[in-house]
């Protein structure tokens, strides 16, 4: 569907940052706007797949070039 444009920098930091927001709303302490952290779906999806469709709208990428 979407071609690869993360590097596995990258990805990492996006995994383990959805892992920490998910894991503070399951597990954290009962805040006010604790919903918020839900978003963290989005980093690890992203992540996880290697894509991220708003780095496709504006042209990045963070993938190493390939070598010829």
């Amino acid at each position: 569907m979407f071609k690869i444009n993360e590097g596995s920098t990258d990805r990492i930091l996006r995994v383990l940052v959805g892992l920490v927001m998910l894991g503070l709303y399951f597990f954290g302490p009962a805040w006010s706007m604790s919903w918020l952290l839900l978003i963290g779906v989005v980093p690890l999806l992203t992540g996880l797949l290697g894509t991220c469709p708003l780095y496709s709208l504006m042209g990045i990428s963070t993938c190493p070039m390939k070598k010829n």
